[in-house]
């Protein structure tokens, strides 16, 4: 038994090593895929800034492409040899994209068609962790037709309400009362013909990283505000990223193979976040995954890989290394 410890640090050592196992110019010319049409496109260009500065800085042909304004078939005009998909929200992390870069014979980092595509829509992922019986909060889809006193019967108060395919909290609320319910539901619908009315967990939030395979260190998220919403997450200065988490090391063991398991329900690979919270009995309940993660000063897997040793440019290095893949 003695022998673990060893095999588990010659592993360790052997991860970090493979950050830098490909040489620059293995990857060729490289698209960095940033900004997009999708209501995530401010983010989007943060993170492809900081992507590009990146591996421009670690000696990698990088170069800006917005397909906002630059048709996709120039990939292949102009030489890419692969894509940094850096792209938040629709069009960019629901499939769209890597369907199109599939298509055009163009390797790409992340998840492929089908994890993209159900890891933004929140309903249908959730119905594939129901299915597998993990542990996910009750829900009921909505529509601009639906009974919201049938929702509220079924689901009780408080419940979230947002929309089923955005992410960054965008259009998300918190319903306390019957008379918020409507507000809460147009709001969503303004971004989103389905919207997602969840049960409400009262208890503390984490996020954990996934970097090809291995669970980087988990973050509880705090705010002063009634939830993780877009400002906390992008713009307030009172949100507090607690890593190390704080949790006993078993329960973060327990926490990381169930984000581990609820990432592979959904085909995805690479990299990735799955979200989660812990209620007041300590019971875990999986919320989202996100296939590509901010990489903004603000973002969550950057935070969590500086904690496990890995430096901002070695994280953007294998993160691109995972197109390499066959």
């Amino acid at each position: 038994m003695l022998v673990i410890p060893e095999l588990e640090q010659r592993m360790s050592e052997a991860n970090d090593k493979s950050v830098l196992s490909a040489h620059p110019h293995d990857y060729g010319k490289v698209a960095v895929l940033m900004g997009g049409h999708s209501a995530e496109r401010a983010i989007s260009l943060q993170s492809g800034e900081a992507v590009l500065n990146a591996l421009r800085q670690s000696g990698v042909d990088a170069h800006a492409f917005d397909p906002a304004n630059i048709a996709l078939t120039e990939l292949l005009k102009q030489g890419f040899d692969r894509a940094f998909i850096a792209l938040h929200g629709r069009g960019g992390e629901d499939g769209r994209i890597q369907g199109a870069l599939e298509s055009l014979g163009v390797p790409y980092t992340g998840s492929g068609v089908l994890a993209s595509a159900l890891g933004m829509d929140k309903c249908r992922s959730k119905r594939l962790w129901q299915s597998a019986g993990l542990p996910t909060p009750d829900f009921m889809p909505a529509t601009a037709a639906s009974d919201a006193a049938a929702i509220i019967d079924r689901l009780g108060l408080p419940l979230m309400v947002k929309p089923s395919r955005e992410g960054s909290s965008l259009g998300a609320s918190k319903v306390k009362t019957v008379a918020e319910f409507e507000p809460a539901l147009q709001q969503a619908l303004a971004l989103d013909d389905e919207v997602l009315a969840e049960v409400w967990i009262t208890g503390a939030e984490y996020t954990v990283p996934i970097l090809n395979g291995r669970v980087l260190p988990i973050i509880r998220l705090q705010t002063p505000r009634e939830f993780y919403d877009y400002v906390a997450k992008y713009e307030a200065d009172t949100t507090q990223y607690i890593c190390p988490c704080g949790l006993d090391g078993a329960v973060e063991q327990q926490l990381g193979e169930l984000a581990l398991e609820a990432f592979a329900m959904l085909d995805a690979s690479g990299w990735g976040r799955v979200d989660l919270m812990l209620d007041e009995q300590q019971s875990p309940w999986l919320i989202e995954v996100n296939t590509v993660p901010g990489m903004t000063s603000h973002s969550l897997v950057p935070m969590a890989a500086k904690q496990a040793g890995i430096e901002f440019n070695q994280l953007v290095l294998e993160i691109l290394r995972g197109s390499l893949q066959p």
